[in-house]
C-alpha cells in the first residue's frame, strides 16, 4: 500500500504541475482539498483523469462518494486498491 500511496503522490505532483512540493511533503492522512494541500475542483478533475489513465479506475461525476474518495492519500489508495482493473 505504501508503494501505491507513493505513486498517487507522484501523480498529484506531475499531473497538477506542482513544482514546489515533493512526495515526502504530502501527509497521507492530510486533506487534499481546503486546509490540506489546497486543491480545488479543477484539480480534482485533472487528478481523476490522471488516476483513470494510470490505474484504470473510474469516478462518477454524479457520485457524492467522490468527496470521500478524494479526502486524502489514504482514502484514494483504499479506493484504488479496491477498484483498479
Amino acid at each position: 500500500m505504501d508503494d501505491l500511496k507513493q505513486q498517487i503522490k507522484e501523480i498529484i505532483i506531475s499531473s497538477l504541475e506542482i513544482e514546489d512540493l515533493s512526495p515526502e511533503d504530502i501527509v497521507d492522512s492530510e486533506p487534499l482539498f481546503g486546509e490540506g494541500l489546497g486543491l480545488d475542483s479543477i484539480d480534482a478533475l485533472e487528478l481523476g483523469v490522471a488516476l483513470k489513465k494510470k490505474f484504470g479506475i473510474k469516478f462518477s461525476s454524479k457520485s457524492d462518494d467522490n468527496k470521500k474518495y478524494f479526502a486524502s492519500i489514504d482514502a484514494l489508495a483504499e479506493y484504488i486498491s479496491a477498484n483498479k482493473q
